[in-house]
């Protein structure tokens, strides 16, 4: 099975929010939410009618280390949205990662031109693939996994395979 993980949030990289304020996350900032709030999904591009997957069911899973907030998600390679995150990523085409979440311990400058927000404790409630994520780079996508070629394979077979019923020629 393919694996898609990475880096939600790198701790202390600022990124500007809508260009009125500069924001960071302390180290640790969701390990309370993880322990106390576990049941966290993956979503494509923040749309929660597209679930990739869901740390309930073990196919997401969430780290907290020294770089910052560790995913790794498991989309189910039979449906059409985990075919699709898992060939969008493994092209390089989607590789930035998105949070939802609601800050609840946060430490605010004012002291230059925009102000800036630290948050240290925040309920983390998604991670989402997206193309343009508030912390760009400092974010992370991509495919780990040795099968991953075989994934893609197997679904470009199933794919050629339908279209042959339909009798359109690969």
């Amino acid at each position: 099975m393919a694996e898609i993980s990475g880096y939600a949030i790198q701790w202390n990289k600022p990124a500007v929010i809508a260009g009125l304020f500069e924001e960071r996350f302390a180290p640790g900032a969701f390990d309370a939410s993880i322990r106390e709030h576990p049941d966290v999904v993956a979503l494509w591009s923040h749309d929660a009618s597209r679930p990739l997957a869901r740390a309930k069911n073990g196919t997401l899973t969430l780290r907290s280390d020294r770089v910052g907030l560790w995913y790794s998600l498991t989309p189910n390679p039979d449906s059409p949205l985990g075919q699709e995150a898992i060939a969008t990523i493994g092209s390089g085409t989607l590789d930035q990662v998105s949070v939802g979440f609601a800050s609840e311990v946060e430490e605010w400058e004012d002291n230059d031109d925009i102000p800036r927000r630290l948050v240290t404790r925040a309920r983390l409630y998604e991670v989402s693939l997206v193309v343009w994520g508030a912390y760009g780079d400092a974010t992370s996508a991509a495919i780990r996994s040795d099968n991953a070629n075989a994934v893609a394979l197997r679904a470009r077979l199933k794919m050629e395979a339908a279209m042959r019923l339909r009798g359109i020629t690969p």
